[in-house]
C-alpha cells in the first residue's frame, strides 16, 4: 500500500488510498445534487435519526431513482456520512497531540478517537438502531471505512515508528491492521461480546502492543 507522506492532513488519508464512486462525486464538486443529497443526509445523521432514502427523496422533491443515481444505495451513503464525521475527529486528534512523538503519539491518537466514537450520542444511537449493518460498514474487510482507517493508522505508524517499527519484522500495514482490529474490539464491544465500550480499555491493549516494556 502507498500512503501520502504529508503530515498536515492525516486523516485524508484514507480517502486517497480508498476511493469510492460516491467519496470522488463529493470531492470534485461539479456533482451538485449529491452534494445537496449528502449534506442533507450528514444533518439527519447528526441529528440521531435514521437516513430513510424515501424521506430524504422528498425532502430533495426527487424521486428514489434519481436518489439512487446521484448517490448510489444506502450504504454507500452511509458509508461516506460516518467516514465524513471521523475526518474531523482524527483531524483534532492529530493537531491536539502534535507535541508528541512515537509510541507515545500513536497511541494518544487512537485513544482519542476511539474516545470520541464511544461518546458521540448520534454515532451510539446508529449503532443501537442497525447494529448488523453498523458492523458491516464499519469492521469488515469489504469496508470502505476499515480500509480507509488502515491507511490513516498505517500513515501515522510510518510518522512516527519508522518502516521497521521497533526494529521488528513486522510491516506497517501489518501492525496498522492489528491496531485498528485492536480498537474495533473496544469500540464496539456491546455489538461484539455484550461489554461496555472502553476508550481506557482501548489504550491499555495500544500500550500493551506499542510500549510492552513500560507498565500502565
Amino acid at each position: 500500500m502507498t500512503v501520502p507522506t504529508h503530515r498536515s492532513t492525516l486523516a485524508r488519508v484514507g480517502t486517497a488510498v480508498a476511493p469510492s464512486w460516491l467519496s470522488e462525486r463529493l470531492e470534485d464538486g461539479a456533482h451538485e445534487d449529491a452534494v445537496r443529497a449528502f449534506r442533507f443526509a450528514r444533518e439527519t445523521f447528526i441529528a440521531g435519526e435514521r437516513i430513510d432514502m424515501g424521506r430524504l427523496a422528498a425532502r430533495l422533491g426527487v424521486d428514489r431513482t434519481s436518489l439512487f443515481r446521484w448517490v448510489g444505495n444506502r450504504d454507500a451513503l452511509l458509508s461516506e456520512v460516518l467516514w465524513s464525521l471521523a475526518v474531523p475527529t482524527l483531524e483534532q486528534a492529530d493537531v491536539a497531540t502534535h507535541g508528541r512523538s512515537g509510541a507515545d503519539r500513536v497511541v494518544a491518537i487512537l485513544t482519542s478517537f476511539a474516545h470520541d466514537l464511544i461518546t458521540a450520542d448520534y454515532f451510539r444511537s446508529f449503532l443501537r438502531r442497525e447494529p448488523a449493518r453498523a458492523l458491516r460498514l464499519l469492521t469488515t474487510d469489504g469496508s470502505e471505512i476499515q480500509r480507509r482507517y488502515v491507511a490513516v493508522v498505517e500513515q501515522l505508524v510510518r510518522q512516527e515508528l519508522g518502516d521497521r517499527p521497533f526494529g521488528r519484522d513486522i510491516a506497517p500495514a501489518d501492525l496498522a491492521y492489528l491496531l485498528v482490529r485492536v480498537s474495533e474490539s473496544f469500540t464496539y464491544a456491546d455489538l461484539i461480546t455484550g461489554d461496555a465500550p472502553s476508550a481506557e480499555r482501548a489504550r491499555a491493549a495500544f500500550d500493551l502492543v506499542l510500549r510492552p516494556e513500560e507498565p500502565r
